[in-house]
């Protein structure tokens, strides 16, 4: 949701970003499959900031896009690898107060940080079942006091940690399948 209550979806199947009222009526869409700037494959993680840029993860054309609240492209960051700002299956994205963006990499099994344009920042995790460790990471939100959750769908629960990705605490387990977060802001 953005500051005025519209709620955005990444529409997966679709290849595309709808925006609709806090009511559901729908306002505006974007996108179509493609690896062009505002194309997509298999949108699925997406953030809005404080000034209403729209952060989509677009798995698999491996790259975050960023855009207007009304879908004009603004900018990207996408390579494909497991170095620093380097992506393989990013899935799930936050922004924090200050317009820091936060990505779940999947497949890479960690959390990347970004500056608002793009500039890498830090990273944590690597892949295990220990604290700060993931088997697939998938969804990705943060709370009202910018506590960065994460869904390790492989070992079946969520992981918190502070925004400097410092673990703070886990819980769920095998049996309680976890596929994506969601942390509305109240």
């Amino acid at each position: 949701m953005d500051n005025e209550g519209n709620v955005y979806v990444a529409d997966t199947c679709n290849d595309r970003i709808q925006k609709f009222t806090k009511n559901g009526s729908f306002i505006t869409k974007w996108g179509e499959v493609g690896t062009e700037n505002g194309q997509f494959k298999w949108p699925w993680g997406i953030a809005i900031d404080n000034e209403g840029n729209v952060y989509v993860a677009d798995t698999d054309s491996r790259r975050i896009q960023k855009f207007t609240s009304n879908g004009s492209f603004i900018t990207k960051w996408e390579i494909y690898g497991s170095g620093d700002g380097e992506f393989s299956c990013p899935r799930g994205v936050a922004v924090d107060s200050q317009g820091d963006v936060y990505v779940a990499d999947t497949e890479n099994n960690r959390i990347q940080k970004f500056t608002s344009d793009g500039s890498f920042i830090t990273k944590w995790g690597i892949y295990g079942s220990g604290e700060g460790e993931f088997k697939w990471t998938s969804g990705i939100a943060m709370d009202n006091k910018e506590n960065v959750y994460v869904v390790d769908i492989g070992n079946n629960r969520i992981q918190k940690f502070t925004k400097d990705g410092s673990f703070t605490t886990k819980w769920g387990g095998v049996g309680q399948r976890m596929v994506n977060l969601t942390v509305l802001m109240v």
